[in-house]
């Protein structure tokens, strides 16, 4: 489990179970001369959260409607999201 600990003077971090995981993050961050909260806070400010995504999924959807009428129905944006699941899966064998 990670923890995130946010105060006015610093951003710190305790991951307290998965000793690996830990472990592999601090080794991933020392081998690009970070400590480990500067890598989770460079690794945090590239994820997005699920309603960013939505978001920039729905802003990606007007930009091309408008600039080529391209508009999917919803069924045909589920058979879309379930190919490229499809694809996903058989590429990383999960």
């Amino acid at each position: 489990m990670l923890h995130v600990l946010r105060s006015r003077r610093r951003l710190g971090c305790a991951i307290t179970k998965g000793a690996e995981t830990r472990d592999r993050l601090t080794h991933i961050a020392a081998a690009e001369g970070l400590s480990l909260r500067a890598y989770l806070a460079r690794l945090a400010d590239t994820l997005l959260t699920p309603a960013e995504r939505a978001e920039r999924a729905e802003q990606a959807r007007a930009v091309l409607n408008a600039w080529n009428g391209y508009a999917l129905t919803p069924a045909e944006q589920d058979d879309l999201d379930a190919e490229l699941d499809r694809r996903l899966t058989r590429a990383t064998g999960r």
